[in-house]
């Protein structure tokens, strides 16, 4: 072999151990993520064990609830989710994801959301905020990112800035606040308002938190009006399929569909609804006496939300998430109910073109201890990004630093299409 052969084979050998390398590309083109706030217990969910007993002394370790079988061979969830039981072949839950941030919901919950552990000197944006910067609104006429809940830092574009930020509303009789003109101001009108603001107003120093807020206060008012608005007008949705839903928290699923189908590229929807059982899903003591009511809601709703979207023909393009910030031992407290787990808990995706198979990932007879295939909190982030067509090692800047989208995370293969 001759010195210009050598040459061509090495580069030949290069390209085809770069495309090899390459990270796999989905075809999703939205996400729906459902957060499930307080720490869902996996072993009265998605990785059902052997009974226990929280009543009485001494209380045995183990699930509250009888397990049932799913659409997939051998793999069974609990008892108040039979109706996504029947749609487990298009979802999978992931039974291994795993952190060491147990005592702090705060901390946790940016763990979950970002990725990555709290920095003193870099806020690090959402996953929603990432899919934002990376991917754009499908439509000019919405937003790429939308939260239906409450905002916080969690939930933020971090150093993306406000471009990447998501507008949010807390209830789905009404859309989000600010965004709707009065009734005898006309588009003209408000545009010629526009204008005289831009006139009398001086520019912001480019970067600075003066120019980020008027970035936002514009793409608001470019927002404004019916055009927008009628997005979240649920009435224009049958009776039947509103009712499918269910209540609140599934009237947020619902209107997570219509956002998606709009354009929006990240919708969040929050269950957070402590009314339910006083507590939410952070069971302590007898806190858990009423986690089979948000159980069997969040059955209801992520069931129609499938449901809704494969008759619509969008199931394979819209990637659904339901995330918490950690899970819950085996074992019970004094008052019968449990802790924090952050050694395994499980996290689920739907949907979004992925190989799905019921449940990834084995834990022991307890679901304490990771047996096989574990899946770090940025594999998963990896996951949901290759997902959506995003190239999980891509660098983002903070200032003139890089900063990778994951943190050495690597998709999920035996997920990947």
């Amino acid at each position: 072999m001759n010195r210009r052969e050598f040459l061509s084979a090495s580069a030949s050998v290069a390209a085809s151990s770069a495309v090899s390398s390459a990270p796999p590309r989905g075809r999703a083109d939205a996400c729906i993520f459902l957060w499930l706030g307080g720490g869902m217990g996996q072993i009265d969910t998605f990785d059902p064990k052997a009974g226990g007993l929280n009543k009485g002394t001494p209380k045995k370790a183990g699930s509250l609830y009888d397990s049932i079988p799913t659409a997939v061979n051998g793999v069974r969830f609990c008892e108040h989710l039979a109706r996504s039981a029947r749609l487990a072949d298009r979802m999978t839950a992931v039974r291994t994801v795993n952190h060491k941030v147990i005592d702090e919901h705060a901390f946790a919950t940016n763990l979950v959301h970002t990725g990555r552990v709290t920095s003193g000197n870099v806020v690090y944006p959402s996953i929603g905020s990432v899919v934002a910067h990376e991917r754009g609104a499908a439509s000019a006429d919405v937003p790429p990112y939308i939260l239906i809940g409450y905002p916080n830092v969690s939930r933020g574009p971090g150093f993306l800035g406000s471009r990447a930020g998501y507008v949010y509303l807390t209830e789905t009789t009404s859309g989000p606040a600010g965004f709707s003109r009065p009734a005898d101001v006309s588009e003209q009108r408000a545009a010629e308002r526009r204008r005289l603001l831009e006139a009398t107003g001086t520019r912001a120093a480019p970067g600075s938190s003066v120019a980020e807020y008027e970035s936002a206060q514009a793409e608001a008012a470019r927002l404004a009006g019916p055009d927008f608005l009628k997005h979240f007008d649920l009435k224009t949705e049958t009776a039947d399929l509103r009712e499918s839903y269910g209540g609140e928290f599934g009237q947020r699923c619902l209107l997570a569909r219509r956002l998606v189908e709009a354009g929006v590229r990240f919708v969040e929807v929050s269950h957070n609804l402590n009314f339910l059982n006083g507590t939410g899903w952070d069971v302590h003591n007898e806190g858990i006496n009423n986690q089979h009511l948000l159980i069997r809601e969040l059955d209801t709703a992520l069931a129609a939300l499938i449901r809704d979207l494969e008759t619509r023909k969008r199931l394979d393009r819209t990637l659904v998430v339901v995330g918490t910030e950690f899970g819950r031992p085996p074992e019970f407290d004094g008052g019968g109910g449990r802790g924090h787990q952050g050694t395994a808990f499980s996290l689920l995706l739907a949907g979004g073109g992925l190989k799905h198979r019921g449940a990834h990932g084995v834990t022991d007879d307890l679901g304490k201890t990771i047996v096989k295939d574990p899946v770090s909190l940025p594999d998963f982030h990896a996951t949901i990004h290759a997902s959506l067509g995003i190239d999980p090692r891509k660098e983002l800047f903070d200032g003139p630093r890089p900063v990778p989208i994951t943190d050495g995370g690597t998709p999920v293969a035996a997920l990947m299409s």
